[in-house]
């Protein structure tokens, strides 16, 4: 460890708010399965009541469907990291395409939560009831609306306080989820397969117009028209009051920046895992609820689908009451899981549109204590609770309202994306399939009526779902004047937001705003205190637009083989960053400089998907405090940028004489010295 000769190390800084490590494909599938997969619990029964019968076809080819709007989020991603609906948006057709794609974005965050936990209430209070029937308890009896509507409200209000407070949802937590679903999945699979095997079946009605039993709440406006007697236009109708099971396509764009190396090949792995799980759990639920259920009892479980056919499965009644009771636990979970992944995806929305000036800057204010963004927290949480208050339980109008915001928001992604083919036609990215060329210009065929399929099931949603066109319109109408009018108001904070640095024709979709970190000053700057191995790298940044050093590691297996740290100087007498009491005041040594430099250091690692850690330094001479450091984190490999302002040869005489002027428990340090990124970095060894 440095001496206290090397004053610069005394106290150091760490942000506290970036955790820049990475999950597996497995853990990513999880966490969004955690959203995608609960829509099994509640779509069947919703679909049923809307198109009669016949609506596991509508759910399958919905199911079928979601691989191709999930290929249009792989291409958005492999484009922009944080590639979620407004960025997108905004990139391709501007700023008021972009407000308003996510205010109805926001539709769908706001009734995920709700529709979610009441789900979780209604099974609940359906299991409670068959108890106390069959147990004989007069007091085991709820009211399953007011009892669901309770229920969601207290995990709501649980969760607002985990988020609030920064208890993460680990990958792990979701991960243990997924196999308690999958486990039983696999169980309800197979029995209901041996149960249609022994005690036979009823057929699911063809997916023909004869077959199409619309409610009356199900064709809206269109009620007492010609139209829906065309077969294209009952299809659409169909598929609209289908189009819920989509739900959490969005999270796979919010957890495209933790998945790790190698990015995109991860994230086609995501995208397939997601795909075949939610394709056999969510459509075959559907379809067993119809074979197995006789038409009589069907429709007092639409609201509980999957313990209904639980309890319709062959063997004795005790069996299958232990297995009803083992399908609602894991759907509390699975359930509650979506209810917290809603709040987290709605404060990963707001914060990146406040990111642009587009909200007040006291929406982005750190927690005090926790350094959690708890204003927009609290915002989305009082719009979920209001949610559950109006809708008193009801399953119904909430999923009726919720494929409102879900499908409009997919269309207008999708057409950004088209748009962006045609903008941008030589940007790296991963291209949705069926592409073919007219001339110069590729015409992404696929792509364009994925795109146009989205935008006739959102057209046709507008007059079908009476509700929801109303109450979703209202909502989205709001949200974009309220964040026309904030935009307006604080225009200048997205020029401050803004970091400088010079455009890359190569990557014309960099990040370039700053992050919003919150840091922390620690003391005795060690292996230990970082966490990190000795022996491990550490990597020399100073300038926004020059991460030579950073991008050369990053483009190697250096991360896999060490752990890495990031070094940022402040170069200015220590003195001067600490207070009256010689403490380092965190806000001194990271100023807009640095939070630029850091900020650009964390998007090239999420882009990469390689861990990192951060430290931020103060120090009169940077390269003596950066050799200082290395020696205190027992690092072997020093990574920085040759200077553009003196010859290689002066800049290995100084990092020479730094050294030798270092104390400490030196060993060798191999120094790297990068020139360009194409060319082979300048080595030198320093001996201990």
């Amino acid at each position: 460890m440095a001496s206290a000769s090397s004053p610069s190390l005394r106290q150091y800084v760490v942000p506290v708010t970036v955790m820049l490590a990475f999950v597996s494909f497995w853990r990513a599938s999880a966490i969004v399965l955690c959203d995608m997969a609960s829509s099994a619990y509640y779509v069947g029964g919703i679909a049923e009541k809307a198109i009669g019968k016949a609506a596991p076809w509508f759910i399958l080819a919905i199911m079928l469907f979601s691989y191709a709007v999930r290929a249009i989020y792989i291409e958005s991603c492999s484009m922009f990291v944080r590639g979620g609906v407004y960025r997108v948006v905004r990139e391709a057709m501007g700023a008021t395409a972009a407000k308003f794609s996510v205010s109805a974005l926001m539709f769908d965050y706001v009734l995920t939560g709700p529709i979610s936990g009441v789900s979780a209430g209604l099974y609940l209070a359906a299991l409670a009831n068959e108890l106390g029937q069959h147990f004989h308890i007069a007091w085991l009896h709820v009211s399953p609306s007011w009892f669901a509507a309770g229920f969601a409200a207290l995990v709501t209000v649980y969760f607002w306080y985990t988020n609030r407070v920064g208890i993460p949802f680990s990958s792990t937590r979701a991960l243990r989820i997924m196999q308690a679903t999958t486990v039983m999945v696999v169980m309800l699979i197979a029995w209901s397969i041996y149960t249609m095997l022994t005690k036979g079946f009823h057929p699911v009605p063809a997916p023909v117009p004869a077959n199409f039993h619309f409610s009356e709440s199900a064709l809206g406006w269109l009620k007492g028209t010609a139209l829906p007697s065309f077969t294209f236009v009952a299809v659409l109708i169909g598929l609209g009051h289908s189009v819920l099971a989509l739900s959490g396509e969005e999270t796979l764009a919010q957890v495209y920046r933790e998945i790790e190396a190698p990015k995109q090949k991860n994230l086609l792995r995501t995208g397939f895992a997601i795909f075949l799980y939610s394709l056999l759990f969510t459509s075959l639920v559907s379809f067993f609820a119809v074979m197995l259920i006789p038409d009589a009892q069907r429709q007092q479980y639409l609201d509980n689908l999957i313990g209904g056919l639980s309890m319709f499965l062959a063997g004795p009644y005790a069996l299958r009451l232990a297995f009803h009771c083992f399908v609602v636990l894991v759907g509390v979970l699975i359930l509650s899981g979506a209810v917290n992944t809603a709040i987290i995806g709605s404060n990963g929305v707001l914060s990146r549109v406040a990111e642009d000036g587009v909200m007040a800057p006291w929406f982005r204010e750190p927690h005090p204590k926790y350094g959690t963004t708890h204003h927009l927290i609290d915002l989305i949480v009082c719009l979920q609770l209001l949610t559950i208050l109006l809708s008193r339980g009801n399953v119904d109008m909430l999923g009726e309202a919720y494929a409102f915001g879900v499908v409009w928001s997919f269309a207008m992604k999708g057409l950004a994306v088209v748009v962006l083919r045609f903008s941008h036609p030589d940007a790296k990215r991963w291209k949705f399939p069926l592409n073919f060329r007219i001339g110069k210009t590729e015409i992404p065929f696929g792509l364009i009526m994925t795109t146009a399929i989205l935008f006739l099931m959102a057209i046709m949603n507008l007059f079908t779902k009476k509700a929801a066109t109303l109450t979703g319109g209202l909502f989205t109408i709001v949200f974009f004047a309220l964040f026309t009018y904030s935009e307006r108001k604080y225009a200048n904070q997205q020029e401050n937001s803004k970091i400088e640095t010079t455009p890359d024709p190569s990557d014309p979709f960099r990040e370039t705003s700053r992050e919003r970190f919150r840091f922390q000053v620690k003391d005795d700057l060690s292996p230990q205190s970082m966490d990190i191995a000795r022996g491990g790298t550490v990597v020399a940044v100073k300038e926004p637009d020059d991460l030579r050093a950073l991008h050369k590691v990053l483009a190697g297996n250096l991360t896999e083989q060490h752990d890495v740290v990031v070094v940022c100087v402040h170069q200015e007498p220590i003195e001067d960053a600490e207070d009256a009491q010689g403490k380092l005041v965190a806000e001194r040594v990271v100023g807009d400089h640095e939070t630029s430099v850091l900020s650009e250091v964390v998007f090239s690692a999420e882009k990469a998907g390689k861990p990192l850690k951060l430290l931020a330094l103060c120090g009169e001479d940077s390269l003596k405090t950066l050799l200082a450091a290395a020696v205190s984190l027992g690092a072997s490999d020093l990574w920085l940028g040759s200077s553009r302002g003196e010859r290689p040869e002066q800049q290995e005489t100084d990092l020479k004489n730094s050294w030798k002027s270092v104390e400490g428990d030196k060993q060798e340090l191999h120094v790297s010295l990068v020139g360009d990124a194409e060319g082979e970095p300048k080595q030198l060894c320093l001996a201990a």
